[in-house]
């Protein structure tokens, strides 16, 4: 706030103000050395004149200045109550904007914990989900029920209706979680789902190095036994293909398979068992219904031909008719053309009747010859 300027005039005021004190202060002393040496009381009644005169120039300095000070107080008091209404003014509206962008930033946290609210139900239910496949992996029966859903999943939307069969009983009846039906050679392929869990956790979860060696070893045996077991159970002479193919539905435990068991994955080869992930049976299932697409056209070749056979003998056909429907279009146009003539000798014929004069005596008269064209005409 800016400071209040002081009037002129207040100023002398109070420079005479102060002068008067200082003479009254003079005088004071001046009367009191006059006692003191006994001057006379003329002098003395001078002085007091002269004193009273200078007490009411005093009273009037004084009257002057406390009216230009209550003068300047009222300025004040209107200045300082103007200047705390613009100062009310302001922090009202300030009041009014923070109150404003208060509640906008309450929505907008309403809004978001709401966001967070919804985030934190979805990974409430996700935690739910994870629980419960946890649940699913830790139990071997349910496994097995995990990796055979994926497994036919994955051949429904690769395969043909009509050329898979799950849970297929064999010959020898032992039941194939999926069969191909595919024809000779190769024969039907048999696929089985594998699931060693276990053994790859244990693996995963090997603390020292002698810990990991003994769940190398029961990995490594785990998967050897599902080899032998779908090698002798699916692969039969003259009934399916000469290889099978084990099924595992973790794309994790397939790259640990091949990354650190190359051996292995050789023996199983050997034994002609295929070990298919996810992403590299459907590599396969695609390339196999490539191939029964192939075979289809070839055992249709024959019915293919049969039909072109037909078509071409129907194009022969529609030619002899076209050529039918020629000839008789020409023929057409032929008689056409006759009957037009014909309509003109009949035309000529009436005007030269129209033309015969007959004689008022009544005597018929000789008719005039023929022309040749109409001769022609008559015969027709």
């Amino acid at each position: 706030m800016a400071a209040w300027p002081l009037d002129p005039t207040l100023i002398l005021a109070g420079v005479a103000l102060l002068a008067l004190v200082a003479l009254l202060v003079a005088v004071g002393f001046g009367i009191a050395l006059m006692r003191r040496s006994g001057a006379d009381a003329g002098r003395m009644a001078e002085l007091t004149g002269r004193f009273d005169q200078m007490a009411r120039a005093q009273s009037e300095a004084q009257a002057r200045l406390a009216e230009g000070l209550q003068t300047q107080e009222r300025a004040l008091a209107a200045t300082v109550e103007q200047r705390l209404a613009q100062l009310g003014d302001r922090v009202g509206l300030r009041l009014q904007e923070s109150s404003t962008q208060a509640q906008q930033s309450l929505t907008e946290l309403k809004e978001r914990l709401a966001v967070i609210d919804a985030a934190q139900k979805n990974i409430t239910e996700l935690s739910t989900q994870v629980v419960g496949l946890q649940d699913i992996l830790s139990n071997k029966q349910a496994r097995g029920a995990f990796g055979e859903v994926q497994l036919e999943g994955l051949v429904r939307d690769a395969m043909p209706a009509a050329s898979f069969e799950f849970q297929a009983t064999l010959s020898n009846g032992k039941r194939v979680d999926c069969l191909l039906k595919l024809p000779q050679p190769p024969g039907p392929i048999a696929i089985d789902s594998k699931f060693p869990l276990e053994a790859y956790r244990a693996l995963k979860e090997a603390k020292d190095e002698a810990a990991l060696k003994l769940a190398q070893r029961d990995f490594q045996t785990a998967v050897r036994n599902h080899v032998l077991d779908i090698a002798g159970k699916y692969i039969l002479a003259g009934e399916t293909a000469d290889w099978a193919v084990m099924f595992l539905p973790s794309e994790a435990v397939y790259a640990e398979l091949h990354g650190g068991f190359t051996a292995l994955v050789e023996e199983a080869l050997r034994r002609r068992v295929s070990i298919a992930s996810p992403s590299t049976l459907m590599a396969l299932l695609t390339t196999i219904r490539a191939v029964l697409r192939d075979v289809r056209m070839r055992e249709q070749a024959h019915v293919i031909q049969r039909i072109v056979g037909l078509l071409l003998e129907d194009v022969r056909r529609l030619s002899e008719r076209v050529s039918n429907l020629q000839k008789h279009h020409e023929q057409v146009g032929k008689d056409l053309k006759d009957i037009a003539t014909s309509s003109e000798q009949i035309q000529k014929r009436g005007e030269r009747i129209q033309e015969v004069e007959i004689e008022e005596s009544g005597a018929t008269p000789t008719p005039a010859p023929l022309p040749a064209a109409d001769l022609l005409i008559a015969k027709r």
